[in-house]
């Protein structure tokens, strides 16, 4: 306030010079002194009013300028009307309350912004030498906002952008010029000695920020990203907001278009129910589904540990949602129906499921069957009898021609809903996926504590492939999967390219900032049961197209409610069996099950 005080005073003495040409006769000095006691109050009161002292000077805006710029305007209106009112006989020249105002407004705004690109080092920018120069990958919004956050870095000078579209060569962003294409990386990091890089493309296709990325590593520089476009809440890029490269970056995705409206409609106001609420899956389920803002979202799970996990996670940022954990098992019909009973869901996500392939293949084959087929059978039957409107079953890949007990299993449980559904009731859907990244059991945690302790990375065979997509999308394409299905339909998401593991752990070994001489990779051979390469879609089957791109409908063999009677009876003909004895039933109900077959022909085939 002081500051605008002695720039109102400074601005109408320095009017009247300029109108003089700095020679002012002595009797308009008189009447300058005796007006400027009314006129300067006047102007503190107004820009009081206008709320310029509301913002710190370090954070000046446009929005501040415009305010200054009302402010200003305001009072110079007010100044003539005021003298008139209060009938102060003193004689103004035109031309001093048009300069004055000019003035005014070079003075409060310029020091403003002064100050500003001070507080920011803006003004001695290019003399920051003992800071690392870094260059921006990318030259939208969403870099110059980052170029505006590195001005005030006190570790980083950016040097340059580089950004492939032509038309921005040469053109000066923030006061950096954007230098070339993508590819003349190498060439800049040598000239300017450049050893850090950050990629700012947060709305741009995968494709282009996994080249973006190569371009790095090949160039031996290190990388940093903003957050991808679906992880911005808004359009502003903070330094805090920059992380390393993830595998997700490479082998990443678009995002995922949703229907919110639908999805509000599924679920807002609704009860929710999912199983194996804890896992990997059911987690994201859960955390995607509360902000569709449902009445009640009932988490079911085996895993006291998981459940009391999830309950410290959701208590501390959704504590405006009716949540309740509940400990239970999928196989126990008493406890689903006291659940079922009590909080009468609308929609269940079936996610509860033994996943580890190795470990159900010996000595757990029958518990694998019991919790994977018997367990969705009791889940769905229970929702059935309680007029639930749509059940979803969480599928894999290894359901399509399994060689191993866990994929046998969960395409018994597939067709067990299809055994189910019926032409009113309950309708059943069941979605397909391959492997997410970083869930429970997945091999990148693994690989993850082999490189900490310095290798080696165990890979079972060269040539194995599989499908990755990262856990929210997955959890985002089931959550629309429900909201098309109509009943019956098995959904296979879009999984993209199979990826080689060998080349996983390769990515890994990188972005961990070593080298394949720092960490050695070891083949161990196929373990049983294992499959070479992963199918999403079986021999005999074939796929629908939907409304959404990156969801289609296999079209699998159905069964019947008699073929779901003789199951059932199987079930409880025995108490138990051996895995011998498993996998000779399960060739059976599965004719396309193929026990300790890794599937070693060739994907083209």
């Amino acid at each position: 306030m002081l500051h605008d005080l002695t720039a109102a005073a400074f601005a109408w003495s320095l009017a009247y010079l300029l109108r003089f040409n700095f020679e002012p006769p002595p009797h308009f000095i008189d009447e300058m002194l005796h007006t400027m006691i009314w006129v300067v109050p006047l102007q503190s009161i107004i820009f009081w009013r206008f709320g310029l002292y509301r913002g710190l000077w370090r954070y000046a805006s446009v929005t501040d300028l415009r305010r200054i710029f009302l402010a200003v305007l305001t009072a110079a209106a007010f100044i003539p009307l005021v003298l008139w009112m209060f009938r102060i006989s003193a004689v103004i020249p035109r031309s001093v309350l048009v300069i004055n105002p000019a003035l005014l407004l070079l003075v409060m705004g310029g020091s403003r912004f002064i100050y500003r690109l001070w507080k920011e080092h803006g003004l001695y920018r290019n003399l920051k030498l003992n800071v690392e120069p870094v260059l921006v990958l990318g030259a939208s919004d969403a870099a110059v906002g980052l170029s505006k956050e590195l001005a005030r870095s006190r570790d980083w000078r950016l040097v340059g952008f580089l950004d492939d579209n032509a038309d921005k060569h040469g053109c000066i962003l923030n006061g950096v010029k954007v230098l070339g294409a993508l590819d003349s990386l190498s060439q800049w990091t040598e000239r300017m000695g450049v050893k850090q890089a950050i990629i700012a493309m947060p709305s741009a296709p995968h494709q282009v920020r996994k080249r973006a990325i190569e371009i790095c590593n090949q160039a031996r520089v290190k990388v940093l990203t903003v957050p991808s476009f679906d992880d911005l809440l808004s359009g502003r890029v903070a330094i805090s907001q920059l992380r390393a490269v993830e595998l997700d970056d490479l082998l990443g995705r678009d995002p995922v278009q949703l229907d919110a409206a639908g999805l509000h409609e599924l679920f807002t106001n609704k009860t929710v129910l999912v199983t194996g609420a804890g896992g990997s899956i059911g987690s994201e389920l859960c955390r995607q589904i509360i902000h569709f803002k449902p009445r009640t979202l009932v988490m079911f799970e085996l895993s006291e540990f998981a459940l009391y996990n999830m309950e410290q996670e959701l208590a501390a940022k959704f504590d405006g949602i009716d949540i309740v954990y509940l400990i239970g098992d999928v196989r126990d019909a008493t406890r689903l129906d006291q659940v079922f009973s009590e909080y009468k869901p609308a929609v269940v996500f079936h996610a509860a499921a033994y996943k580890h392939v190795p470990l159900m293949e010996q000595h757990n084959a029958w518990q694998a069957i019991r919790n994977n087929v018997l367990g969705t059978w009791s889940v769905a039957t229970a929702a059935q009898r309680h007029d639930v409107a749509k059940f979803v079953l969480i599928s894999t890949d290894k359901a399509v021609n399994p060689t191993n007990v866990m994929g046998a299993s969960k395409r018994l449980a597939e067709m067990v809903c299809q055994g189910l559904q019926q032409s009113g009731g309950t309708r059943f859907i069941m979605v397909r996926f391959g492997n997410v990244l970083g869930s429970t059991g997945s091999v990148i945690p693994k690989f993850r504590e082999q490189i900490a302790k310095g290798g080696p990375l165990t890979v079972t065979h060269p040539d194995i492939t599989r499908y990755f997509m990262s856990i929210p999308e997955a959890a985002q394409l089931v959550l629309q999967a429900s909201l098309m299905g109509k009943g019956g339909e098995i959904f296979v998401l879009d999984m993209g390219d199979p990826v080689k593991i060998v080349d996983l752990a390769n990515d890994l070994i990188r972005l961990s900032g070593l080298s394949k001489d720092d960490i050695r990779i070891e083949f161990t051979g196929l373990r049983l049961g294992e499959k070479l390469y992963e199918e999403l879609l079986a021999d005999n089957e074939h796929t629908l197209p939907t409304p959404h791109v990156k969801l289609r409908i296999a079209q699998a063999r159905e069964v019947d409610a008699v073929w779901l009677g003789n199951l059932l009876i199987w079930f409880s003909a025995h108490a138990t069996h051996n895995d011998a004895e498993v996998k000779r039933a399960l060739t059976q109900w599965i004719p396309e099950y193929c026990p300790d077959s890794n599937g070693v022909k060739s994907p083209d085939n």
